[in-house]
């Protein structure tokens, strides 16, 4: 009895440090977004603003670029040497990346030396942003109970949304408390110092955490221990089967990206630059949207758990789809135009994110299963999501923001139609990929829940 109990709370104990980790992943993120605008008169020539504020976009979109790199390499790592090995490296390259910012020179100061160090800085937290989705999707997906891995599984893009809100935060607290002077002045370096300094913790935090049962195997079948891993006999994907399932989760994955940085991270960026909104107001907002979307990641991840991971799926992706073109129309210069838009979206946002890192892990089976689902995520997002706030700005500044929505509403359409096209994960074995198996279990109850 006490055995039992002990692994649930070293479990609990793990999925807690892979949390926290995940919440400082996209704190340092959302505050680059975020502050977006003052790192771009810091950094960059300030007699063109836009100019300004589009190189600025520029970096972040190619600092996607090194995510697919992170989401190889990592997870490469992960699915050979265990993947809480690999989620400790991809907190250390992201603690250095936000120290690098918080003390990169002006361009008054340094010329051309800050924007190199900046794009450096990017790159280093791209390929950790990718290691962590390698790793992390999986290890979330293989630590929880099978019958509950989508409430699990929700986990992930909740603390991701709590690391969002708390960059939103601290950005509306400046903003409101520091003057304009000040907050361009050093004021925008904050947050990345304060980044820079939980990295420390989480790392403690996750070097302390236990290995999944699939990763054990795995490091024993890299040691010459073991000489069959995780997948059973007869179960192993060819590599014309992965290619065809890495597409189309590419696709699906890509269009949730582009809803993602459109409508939830860079919606308030948008609204102070192209709009402008004030940034208090903005970022108010924001964070009161985002609060009172939290709730739904464990209900649809709950919901998936009964229904299946392809309804919650095409829900999300249609709606969002549905509602592009009314988001552009109702978004304007006042702060509740942005809460209004920004809390339908999250319910769509909610539904697909907290089942992405299960349908992910689902579909692969273990031997290359962090691998490919970080090189998806990564590439994904470098392709989708990171060009997604710079074609937003430039087509918006010469009246062409239509096309921008045009965009965004045919890849949304064409993941949903793909997500009708895979078959349903949720009875799905992780370690096994044997369907039989996880239905029989379900049936005479002997998965824990």
């Amino acid at each position: 009895m006490s055995q039992p109990l002990t692994e649930h709370r070293m479990k609990m104990k793990s999925l807690k440090a892979a949390l926290f980790g995940n919440v400082l992943e996209f704190f340092d993120w959302t505050i680059f977004a975020l502050f977006s605008t003052y790192i771009a008169r810091a950094v960059f020539d300030s007699e063109d603003s836009t100019a300004a504020l589009l190189q600025t976009l520029a970096i972040f979109a190619v600092s996607f670029v090194a995510r697919p790199v992170g989401g190889f390499v990592f997870g490469r790592m992960a699915d050979k040497y265990g993947r809480k090995n690999s989620l400790a490296l991809a907190m250390i390259a992201m603690g250095l990346g936000s120290l690098l910012i918080a003390t990169v020179p002006t361009h008054a100061v340094a010329g051309v030396i800050g924007p190199i160090l900046l794009l450096i800085a990017r790159i280093i937290q791209g390929l950790a942003h990718g290691g962590e989705s390698a790793a992390a999707y999986v290890y979330v997906s293989e630590l929880a109970p099978s019958r509950r891995r989508g409430l699990w599984s929700s986990s992930i893009f909740f603390s991701a949304s709590v690391g969002t809100i708390a960059g939103t935060l601290l950005g509306a607290l400046m903003t409101n408390l520091v003057s304009a002077d000040a907050m361009q002045s050093w004021g925008w370096r904050v947050p990345f110092v304060v980044g820079s300094l939980l990295a420390a913790y989480a790392l403690y935090l996750r070097i302390r955490s236990i290995e999944t049962e699939i990763g054990v195997a795995l490091v024993s079948a890299e040691g010459g221990t073991q000489t069959q891993p995780a997948d059973a006999e007869g179960t192993r994907q060819s590599r014309g089967a992965v290619f065809v399932i890495l597409l189309k989760l590419l696709v699906v994955v890509g269009a949730a990206n582009v809803a993602f940085y459109t409508w939830i991270t860079f919606a308030a960026s948008y609204a102070i630059s192209s709009l402008g909104m004030s940034a208090s107001g903005a970022f108010a907002a924001s964070l009161i949207a985002q609060l009172l979307g939290l709730g739904l990641f464990p209900a649809f991840g709950l919901l998936s758990d009964r229904v299946g991971r392809k309804p919650i799926a095409i829900f999300s992706l249609v709606g969002f789809g549905l509602f592009s073109y009314p988001f552009s129309w109702i978004l304007s210069g006042a702060p509740m135009s942005l809460f209004a838009v920004q809390l339908v979206s999250f319910v769509f946002w909610a539904a697909i994110a907290s089942i992405l890192p299960c349908l992910l892990s689902e579909s692969l089976t273990s031997t290359h299963r962090a691998v490919g689902v970080g090189v998806v995520g990564s590439l994904a997002a470098a392709i989708f999501g990171g060009t997604a706030p710079f074609l937003n700005s430039w087509l918006t500044s010469i009246d062409m923001g239509w096309v921008f929505i045009g965009y965004t509403t045919v890849v949304l359409f064409a993941g949903a139609a793909v997500v009708a096209t895979l078959r349903e994960t949720r009875d799905l074995d992780l370690a096994t990929m044997d369907i039989a198996q996880s239905a029989r279990e379900r049936e005479d109850g002997s998965v824990t829940v």
